[in-house]
């Protein structure tokens, strides 16, 4: 990832399908290179001078410092934003669930953004700016039946945002939570229920996506701190049996 061309790097996991499909490329048709992380690309094969992907499994906590080293090791350019987008979910009543489920669920959306976030903050601090955005959802604001779990790691990446955005403060560094209501992507593909068709039942990626690049092009003394974003008429469906 060299920079003869002069942009700068936006990294993004989660990035090869949904909301990280469509931040790759909202901000790619903005000028920025993107590096995506996702498990693995087979369906997002992607086809542009500015994109370079890495398959990498953010659960395998063990592995991911070192996977996150050697991604450092090879990044030339200025990074201006980390974006850490990857996520699963598991519902059911808590009795339901394996412990098998619920350390995915945390390794995947709280304890890998905190891994990823820890190796690239003293680049970051190193420029004197930079953002970091973590994607956490309405979950994260009140607990809801059959999501304890998912609920528990959303409003961890809550608190770790607003403790890292004190942090960060006076570093030039910025942090950013956006947490979005029912969004149409494959997260739903697994679970028993997803959003109305109606358009105004569910977000698109691409209200997200422009809303991250709103972020983004904030002046630099100025943070969006948290930002929900919510459908006009959340409506819910369960799926045939």
């Amino acid at each position: 990832m060299s920079n003869s061309s002069g942009k700068k790097l936006v990294v993004i996991t989660g990035a090869s399908s949904g909301i990280g499909l469509a931040l790759v490329k909202a901000l790619l048709e903005e000028g920025y290179a993107v590096l995506g992380i996702a498990n693995d690309f087979e369906k997002a094969r992607l086809d542009h001078p500015g994109f370079s992907s890495r398959s990498i499994n953010l659960a395998d906590l063990d592995a991911l410092p070192e996977r996150m080293s050697s991604l450092l090791d090879e990044i030339t350019m200025p990074v201006k934003a980390v974006i850490n987008n990857a996520g699963i979910g598991r519902m059911g009543f808590l009795e339901q669930l394996s412990v098998k489920d619920i350390r995915l669920v945390m390794d995947t959306n709280i304890t890998s953004q905190i891994i990823v976030t820890k190796a690239f903050l003293p680049l970051l601090k190193k420029q004197g700016e930079g953002d970091i955005l973590f994607m956490g959802s309405e979950a994260a604001l009140k607990g809801a039946r059959q999501g304890s779990i998912y609920c528990a790691s959303k409003f961890a990446v809550r608190g770790f945002s607003q403790a890292l955005r004190d942090e960060c403060g006076k570093s030039g560094v910025r942090v950013t939570l956006i947490n979005p209501g029912a969004v149409r992507t494959p997260f739903f593909e697994k679970l028993q229920f997803e959003p109305e068709l109606a358009a105004e039942n569910a977000i698109e990626p691409e209200d997200i996506a422009s809303t991250v690049s709103m972020v983004l092009a904030a002046r630099p003394g100025t943070v969006f701190d948290e930002i929900t974003l919510s459908p006009r008429n959340q409506v819910w469906k369960k799926k045939d049996a």
